[in-house]
Parts: C-alpha cells; sequence; structure tokens
C-alpha cells in the first residue's frame, strides 16, 4: 500500500500540512522554554484508579482531592472560559475505563495556562494534568486542572476514531491500531493470557522451560524451506530455526524429564491467512510417554487457555459451534481418505488410483510425489476442512514425520498425530523415533534428498544423532502453533494474532 493510501485509509489526506503545523507547535514551546517532551512528569493515579476510587460521585458534585494524571488526547472540545478534553491510558478490556475527561476553567488555570492548551495541544498528544476530582454538571468524571503541561507532543495526527482503520492498515499501522480499536488491545491482552496459561499448565505437568538456538548451522525438525544467513564471525552460512525438536531432543538424552519451550521458528514459505513466516510455537517432551499421553497434555493445555480466553464452546463466523468439552476423536488418516472418496484406501493403493481420484476433483499435486504424500495431500484437501470437533488425525505414512517413532502394529506407517480443530491443523504429537540407528537411516535419506534439491528435506544432524546414541528415554513429544490457538479462539486470521506480522513493503 502506498504512503498516500495509507494516509487515506487514516482519514488524513493533509498529513504534510498537519505535520508542519505540529512541528511548528513543538518549536514554539522551544522557544518559549517549555520541553514537549519532558522527563519529570509523574503521576499519583492512573486513569483507571481515578475512575475506580471517585466512580461514586454524583452529577455536579465536587471534591478537594488532587490528583496528576496523563494520558493522551482522544477528545478535545474548546469553548471561551472552559475547555473539555477526553484523555486514553494504556491497554484495557473494558474501554471506558482507560478514558477520563479533564476540565480546564479560566477560573482555576488562569487565562495564559488556558490559552496556551487552546492554542498547542492537539488530538494525539500526551498531557499531564493536575486538579481536583469533580463530577460534571452533566454527571461526567472529570479531573478540573488547576495546571497542566504537555508531555508528549504528537508530530502525526491521530486515525480518524469514528472511522473503521481496513485490514491492511491495522496491521501494517499497528501503534496506530491500538490507539484507536479496542478489539486490538483485546488481541493483545488475550494472547498474553493465553501464553501465560500455556506456562502455567506446562509447569503443573513438571515441564521445564529452556531455550534453544535461533540461529543454527543445520536446519532440521521439519520439512520446510529455512531461512538462509551468514555468520560473519565464524565465516559460516546459518539458518534461521524451522523447528524446535532437535535441541530439545538433546536436552531430553541430557537427563532432562519433561521441557518445553515457547519461541519463534521461522519458514521461508507461502504467507496466508493461517500462515506466516515467523511465528510461535510451543514444544514439550515427556520421558516415558507417547503419543497418547503427549496428546492428554495437549487437550489439558488447550482447555486451560479456553478457560482463560472466555469459554469452551466456540462459535464459528458460519454459525457452528465447535465444543472442546465433547469427544476429541482419533481418527486414522486412510480411514478419513477412504470416507471421503468413498472406496477403501491404505498405504498399498497404487498412485494411478489416487491421481485418478485427484483429478476427478481437479485437484493437482506436485508429480514428483509418491503414493504416500499423494494421499496425505488429498485429505488435507478433502478431508482436514470438514474436522470442526477436536480430532487426532493418526497412523500417517512413514514418510510424512521423520522423527516419529515407525508404528508397531502397522508396518509403513508412524506413530503420530495431527491435531485439527476447526478445520485445521492445531498441533502436532508422536510418539518419538529414539533408536539412532533407524534415525540415522532416515536423516541419510533426508539428506541425499536435500543434496538432490529438495529444499525442505532435513539434514543430517551429527550432534542430534550423537546424543540420541549416548541413550534417550522413551518420549512422547509435541508441537503446538501459539498463533493458530489464538486464531481458534478468536476467529481471527493469523496476521490479527500476530502483533507484528510480516508484510510487503509499502509503495
Amino acid at each position: 500500500m502506498s504512503d498516500d493510501a495509507l494516509q487515506a485509509a487514516r482519514g488524513d489526506e493533509d498529513i504534510p500540512e498537519q505535520l508542519r503545523l505540529r512541528r511548528e507547535k513543538r518549536q514554539r514551546l522551544l522557544e518559549a522554554g517549555e520541553q514537549p517532551y519532558p522527563a519529570d512528569l509523574s503521576r499519583t493515579h492512573t486513569l483507571s484508579e481515578v475512575r475506580a476510587e471517585w466512580g461514586y460521585l454524583g452529577i455536579g458534585e465536587e471534591t478537594q482531592d488532587q490528583v496528576a494524571v496523563g494520558g493522551r488526547v482522544v477528545f478535545a472540545r474548546n469553548t471561551g472560559k472552559l475547555c473539555f478534553a477526553t484523555l486514553q491510558d494504556g491497554f484495557t478490556l473494558n474501554e471506558n475505563s482507560a478514558r477520563l475527561q479533564v476540565m480546564l476553567s479560566l477560573a482555576e488555570v488562569g487565562e495564559e495556562a488556558l490559552e496556551a492548551w487552546k492554542t498547542d495541544v492537539d488530538l494525539g498528544d500526551f498531557v499531564w494534568v493536575q486538579g481536583r476530582v469533580i463530577a460534571s454538571k452533566r454527571g461526567e468524571l472529570s479531573v478540573l486542572a488547576t495546571t497542566w503541561r504537555m508531555a508528549s507532543k504528537a508530530l502525526r495526527p491521530l486515525p480518524v476514531l469514528h472511522k473503521d482503520l481496513s485490514e491492511e492498515s491495522r496491521v501494517r499501522l499497528r501503534h496506530s491500531d491500538l490507539i484507536v480499536r479496542p478489539e486490538a488491545q483485546t488481541m493483545v491482552r488475550l494472547r498474553a493470557a493465553i501464553t501465560a496459561s500455556i506456562r502455567s499448565t506446562c509447569e503443573r505437568w513438571g515441564f521445564i522451560e529452556v531455550e534453544t538456538p535461533v540461529l543454527q548451522t543445520i536446519h532440521g525438525g521439519a520439512a520446510a524451506r529455512p531461512f538462509q544467513t551468514h555468520l560473519n564471525a565464524f565465516d559460516l552460512p546459518m539458518s534461521l530455526r524451522i523447528a524446535l525438536e532437535l535441541h530439545l531432543k538433546r536436552v531430553m538424552s541430557g537427563g532432562a524429564d519433561r521441557v518445553y519451550e515457547l519461541g519463534r521458528v521461522f519458514r521461508n514459505e507461502g504467507v496466508d491467512s493461517s500462515h506466516s513466516p515467523e511465528f510461535t510455537m510451543l514444544e514439550a517432551y515427556q520421558s516415558w510417554g507417547s503419543q497418547f499421553t503427549i496428546a492428554q497434555f495437549t487437550k489439558e493445555l488447550i482447555l486451560d487457555a479456553a478457560d482463560v480466553a472466555g469459554s469452551r464452546q466456540i462459535v464459528r463466523p458460519d454459525g457452528q459451534v465447535i465444543d472442546l468439552d465433547g469427544e476429541w476423536r482419533w481418527l486414522p488418516m486412510y480411514q478419513g481418505l477412504s470416507e471421503a472418496l468413498g472406496f477403501e484406501v491404505d498405504g498399498d493403493t497404487p498412485y494411478a488410483v489416487l491421481a485418478a481420484a485427484a483429478a476427478e476433483r481437479d485437484l493437482t499435486y506436485d508429480p514428483k510425489w509418491g503414493a504416500d504424500r499423494l494421499a496425505k495431500g488429498l485429505f488435507d484437501d478433502l478431508v482436514e476442512p470438514t474436522l470442526i470437533q477436536p480430532t487426532y488425525v493418526c497412523d500417517y505414512p512413514a514418510i510424512i514425520q521423520p522423527l516419529a517413532r515407525r508404528h508397531r502394529e502397522h508396518p509403513g506407517l508412524i506413530e503420530a498425530w495431527d491435531l485439527i480443530i476447526g478445520g485445521m491443523e492445531r498441533g502436532t504429537g508422536y510418539t518419538e523415533l529414539i533408536d539412532p540407528v533407524i534415525q540415522r537411516e532416515i536423516l541419510v535419506s533426508q539428506s541425499l534428498q536435500a543434496a538432490a534439491g529438495d529444499p525442505e528435506a532435513m539434514q543430517l544432524d551429527e550432534d542430534f544423532l550423537a546424543a540420541l546414541e549416548q541413550g534417550c528415554p522413551p518420549l512422547g513429544g509435541m508441537g503446538l502453533g501459539v498463533d493458530r490457538l489464538v486464531m481458534l479462539f478468536t476467529n481471527a486470521g493469523i496476521r490479527e494474532t500476530i502483533l507484528f506480522p510480516l508484510l510487503r513493503p509499502a509503495g
């Protein structure tokens, strides 16, 4: 989006003139010996605290209680001898509790201070006001100023408060979005609460939080294209991590019982309403666990987060209700695909049969795929969007997850699941592969694919294999997309759940 388009979205089509006038006011303050950005101001109360302590005041009731408050001017009305302004301060789930009226009268502040207010103060400025707490003649709780000062002169105007920002402007101008849209503030608070809930659940289950490297010499832990960079100090090519898995498993080989990490991961792939190149992942590993024990942990983690978000029954935009208190179904992948296609398919179904089914439905896939990958692609397109209630899709072909344990009962499959809720994958879990011989064979095969040009194939990580060779307990492991969890509870796209999503440069 161009600068002009963004300005139009803000309703400010004459930005250069607005900037010039505000800079002139800043300069006048300096020339008058006033600081437009002073550092010596302090408050006795936040705006919310004033509302909480004096909210009982009736129409026209006054006190002699003195307070010093501060906030951003979001509304102003200047008359001859009396000026009104609404200040806004901080984030809140209740928009009104973070706003408070201030009043400046000629009798209280004097002619010079009143005229300076009318001349110098614009919407968007931060001001500091000291005065008595009263209720106006209309019953509005207010601070009747005895003195005021500029706290921070805004050089750009606010967005128009009664005009909605476009989605593009919201995410590109998040600082403006947070000022004018309570829903944006709510999203920040909700995401923080969900993150705190995740940590609380992990702690209750006995998981220890650790941190692992973001910069890695070898990428692994997922089938994804990495971002490449270079470490000048060692003159080495590096990658931003695509997953947290391999280092966390090395911690488990080192003797930890249960570990988790909440961290940013980076995948140099497509961008849409459910994918971002930079996103937040939770990964957790449980010794003496399996895909079933880690599935129970994941369920409890999501239920705890739902309680924080407000409800275990989530109403989708189409009116369907996701009932997190209902059954969390287990569905083998081939069973679900068979139901969708109308005939039986399994790991032995020929590629030609699956390709014909895809062609009948006008679905196209990478011609380099084998039957296993094609079956997974068909499932993703035909079945996954229909799984509204919580469903553990399990028993995938082995080629799909190189780090999961081979299935004990069904050759060619793995002990792994994807958790689908609301037609979208929210997380994944495995009985982890801890046999270092088999793991080496798989990673060697992956590294050969990478050498042959597959950008998503894993590389051979000798440090990870050395840790497995030293011995690792049986493990259940899981990964959960935190952004997608927030999306679940808010029915928002991923760009709305990430405070500052990656965007194509404007212009």
